[in-house]
């Protein structure tokens, strides 16, 4: 990068005349001066660019009697100022790089697609749904989970897609809400998402300790916690690709084990068991929806809310796919096509699911009450185990429970990852000690992964209490911090798309466009407050002083982070909230698009087509799949 006047070809460093064909506005531009240039190099591609931007006086622009050319040299001028300012943000960039390292794009479609999946599928969904369906009946569990899928996952994962496939950027989605919203957005943002990925690790540490007392009740829960962590610690310091296969096999389970429970409702259902019993919906007679802390549509309505609540803690959100956005490969063909699967993978797995689950199972079978009354850990509190035992089958309860346990582990190592590029992300931004930023040879920011494992430590406060109860009190703190987490990035979204409207940023130039924007954003945005507010609506008659520090602990903290944020930057002369006009649209994409340029223009799509040419048929449709 150069950033100096340009000499004339006769040596001198006097003012630069372009050539005689180059026209601004309706007159030759002879006073131009001192342009500068930006010369960019893709070795991969042996692909040179070279831009020039003049810099025009300031007597010359915005003059009332050459207006065409004033409004061009306006134009002009922003032009320079973004792109010295990309020039500073890049050299200041590749300093950190050569200093730190810096994580790697090696991430493929079909590790993508998996964790966007699978990667939040954990022991919620098997084992802490019984406590639901209990409490609220099987046609409330299903109205809550496709309403909130429906009318607030999907739109949510649109509009982040839209963001994070136009600048898939190391930084994150946080580094846009500092871009585009107000640093105290990022930072906010950032850290509340730190917390709430941390936390979910401790959940999916305890519940693997939960789900192995199945076996062995006499083993102190610590052991198993220390046995989990250390196996999640060991795939989040391996090299991006060999954490992503590892995703890849252990969300595969999870798919397989919630199909095949799914299969088996369907087929015992129809009279496929040993007892040759067509119940069909009979478990629903006992009461589809149970009112909850009122009688009548009120107590209905809080039951379906209840639900609500629960799904934002075990459907998953676009987080995950946001954080992984600058070490993913071919990022703006990936995401795109991750994002148009996912209604299907709502419908698919979380819908159908709990609509399984609440056929299999009555929702007051005496095992069921029982087991949640007693505190039993494992697959003998899970309905699906609970049903598949009324049916007289009793060989799938140890299968299904070690299942699980690879539901734990896998839910654990994805959120160690997530946490800690999070991290990763606030010391990229300034906002988390810079020593943070090291890297190691394989792209793993190795003081993220050690901050996060050992603030998980607290997880072995399961020794000395219920490994139950430590696992609700992570779920509450979590699913504050969470919701919280998706209203920043709504903002985050609705504040792009006001950029690039004002920008004259078109649907038609970005690789996604989430559709009818941003009015969607604008409905998932206030359902999420909603939810935010009275998160806790339950634990106030009577008034449960544990419930409520739990429940909105994870609020108070995001206001928290927000507060000291704004003041921090509010000394540093950020004194007002990014306009739309001015908002950072271009900084780091033009080294982003000469990355997607190594997979669209380097003969990487046509070598792919060739190697697929020599697959057999069947596993040419898998590798299609992604």
């Amino acid at each position: 990068f150069c950033d100096r006047p340009l000499s004339s070809d006769s040596g001198d460093t006097g003012p630069w005349v372009p050539p005689h064909n180059v026209r601004f506005g309706s007159e030759p531009s002879a006073s131009i001066r001192s342009p500068y240039f930006l010369f960019h190099c893709d070795k991969a591609l042996s692909h040179h660019q070279l831009l020039l931007l003049p810099d025009f006086p300031s007597d010359t622009m915005g003059s009332k009697d050459t207006e065409a050319g004033g409004e061009i040299g306006v134009a002009a001028q922003r032009q320079v100022s973004q792109t010295e300012a990309e020039m500073k943000d890049v050299s200041r960039s590749q300093e950190l790089v050569a200093q730190y390292g810096e994580t790697h794009r090696g991430l493929k479609p079909r590790h993508v697609h998996l964790m966007a999946i699978g990667g939040s599928i954990g022991v919620g969904l098997w084992v802490g749904i019984g406590s639901v369906l209990s409490q609220t009946g099987p046609l409330s569990l299903l109205i809550g989970y496709a309403f909130w899928g429906l009318a607030f996952v999907l739109p949510l994962f649109l509009c982040v897609a839209e963001m994070s496939a136009y600048l898939p950027i190391r930084g994150s989605i946080f580094e846009l809400a500092s871009r585009l919203v107000h640093p105290a957005l990022g930072y906010a943002a950032g850290w509340t998402y730190f917390f709430a990925g941390t936390m979910l690790v401790c959940v999916e540490y305890s519940a693997v300790s939960t789900v192995m007392q199945y076996w062995n009740a006499d083993v102190n829960p610590g052991v198993w916690i220390a046995m989990a962590m250390t196996i999640c610690i060991l795939l989040n310091v391996v090299a991006v690709r060999w954490y992503g296969e590892a995703e890849f096999i252990m969300a595969s389970t999870k798919i397989v084990l919630l199909v095949m429970l799914v299969l088996i409702t369907l087929v015992t259902m129809c009279g496929g068991n040993p007892r040759g019993d067509a119940y069909g919906f009979r478990n629903w007679n006992s009461g589809a929806m149970h009112p909850s802390y009122a009688d009548g549509a009120t107590g209905r309505l809080l039951s379906v809310w209840s639900v609500m609540i629960y799904a934002g803690f075990t459907i998953a959100g676009p987080d995950m796919i946001a954080l992984a956005a600058g070490e993913i490969q071919n990022p703006r063909r990936t995401i795109p096509r991750v994002a148009k699967l996912v209604f299907y993978r709502i419908v698919g797995f979380y819908v159908v699911g709990v609509l399984a689950v609440g056929i299999i199972c009555s929702s007051r079978d005496p095992g069921l009450v029982g087991a949640l009354n007693d505190g039993v850990s494992g697959a003998a509190a899970s309905p699906w185990v609970i049903g598949i035992q009324n049916l007289g089958i009793d060989v799938l309860p140890h299968i299904i429970n070690a299942f699980i346990l690879f539901s734990g582990w896998s839910c654990g190592n994805a959120y160690l990852y997530s946490s800690s590029r999070t991290l990763y992300s606030l010391a990229r931004d300034g906002q988390a000690p810079r020593f943070l930023l090291k890297c190691t040879k394989s792209g793993i920011p190795i003081y993220c992964v050690g901050i996060v494992s050992l603030i998980t430590c607290i997880t072995f406060l399961v020794s000395s209490n219920s490994a139950v109860e430590v696992f609700l009190w992570f779920v509450d703190l979590t699913t504050t911090a969470l919701l919280a987490t998706f209203a920043f990035m709504l903002i985050t979204y609705i504040a792009f798309h006001r950029a690039r409207m004002a920008q004259g940023i078109t649907n038609e130039s970005l690789p996604y466009a989430s559709p009818f924007a941003p009015y969607p954003a604008i409905w998932a945005l206030f359902l999420v407050s909603t939810m935010l507010i009275f998160v806790g609506y339950d634990v106030f008659v009577p008034f449960d002083v544990r419930g409520f520090v739990t429940r909105y602990f994870a609020l108070a903290f995001a206001a928290m982070m927000f507060a000291i944020g704004y003041v921090t930057y509010y000394r540093k002369g950020h004194t007002r909230f990014v306009r739309p006009e001015e908002a950072d649209l271009l900084t780091g994409k033009a080294a982003i698009d000469a990355e997607c340029r190594h997979w669209e223009e380097g003969g990487i799509e046509e070598n792919e087509k060739a190697r697929l040419a020599e697959m057999t048929f069947w596993r040419r449709r898998w590798e299609k799949l992604w």
